[in-house]
């Protein structure tokens, strides 16, 4: 169900409808609903690496996805909530929310077309858009929680985006963000990605806060392995990798499986949740509207 009436797509004048299986414009069916792209910060190329090199399982992503769901339940209140994950990319989260918010009525966005296709097949059930934020097709004041994992970061105009998150989100809405830690790390990682910046904690809450948001909790994931991570990183900058494809392929790949760092990440999400900690891989934020 999406309890807001969606524009029509450029090209078609009827209303576009979800029937619980896909998109009905008058006599025709749509898998997935498209108004606008933007490549600047992905690619379906890129979406194809990260499941590659990383997957459905890494450590850290697998951390990243519990604590989103766990603010998204602390915060959102009681009864039916329109949750957006935009950026749902290959929709890992999509399926654990699924899961874990079955109250929720549950929507993927994202700018690459390759991934809501195939996720179209995988998750019928679930609508999929695609669009641009900056560009926000969607009616303001209709959605209860955006969340946005690793998604600023390849927007260019990221202030804008925020402003347009604000905009799309009800009053008293929640937003779930995470966003790379660390801007004296950028390197040929956050390249190769297509990363525009990295972020510190307090440029994430100001840009946050200029956009009208309340910040409700501020911390970092990935404090545990933080040290080893940043002594990985500044090798790279500064003694130079000759692939940057191979720079992110072999990080990932080289952790995916690791069990340290599954034991550590779980340490850090099960004990150290209620704790605003001071450095790690990634800013996490929660804000309201």
């Amino acid at each position: 169900m999406i309890p807001f009436k969606l524009p029509s797509p450029q090209g078609y004048t009827e209303e576009p409808v979800w029937n619980g299986r896909e998109f009905v414009i008058g006599d025709k069916t749509l898998p997935i609903l498209e108004y606008s792209e933007n490549f600047e910060g992905w690619s379906d190329d890129l979406t194809q690496l990260h499941e590659e090199a990383a997957g459905e399982h890494h450590p850290i992503d697998v951390a990243s996805r519990t604590r989103a769901i766990k603010e998204i339940e602390k915060y959102k209140g009681s009864g039916d909530r329109v949750v957006m994950d935009i950026g749902c990319s290959s929709g890992f989260l999509l399926r654990d929310m699924s899961s874990a918010l079955p109250d929720c009525s549950l929507i993927g966005a994202d700018v690459v077309k390759a991934p809501l296709i195939k996720l179209a097949r995988d998750l019928p059930n679930i609508p999929l858009v695609r669009f641009d934020l900056l560009q926000c097709p969607l009616p303001p004041e209709s959605v209860d929680v955006i969340v946005m994992l690793n998604v600023f970061e390849h927007i260019g105009d990221d202030v804008l985006a925020m402003k347009r998150a604000y905009d799309l989100l009800k009053p008293g809405g929640l937003l779930v963000v995470e966003v790379p830690a660390g801007p004296r790390l950028f390197g040929p990682y956050d390249v190769e990605l297509h990363h525009f910046r990295r972020y510190t904690r307090r440029e994430l809450h100001q840009k946050l806060s200029n956009a009208g948001f309340r910040i409700a909790s501020e911390s970092h994931l990935g404090f545990l392995l933080f040290p080893m991570f940043a002594l990985v990183k500044l090798k790279d900058k500064y003694f130079g990798a000759k692939s940057a494809k191979n720079t992110v392929t072999r990080q990932a790949a080289s952790t995916r499986n690791s069990v340290l760092m599954e034991l550590l990440m779980k340490i850090e999400v099960n004990f150290l949740s209620g704790i605003s900690l001071p450095f790690g891989i990634r800013v996490t934020m929660t804000a309201i509207k």
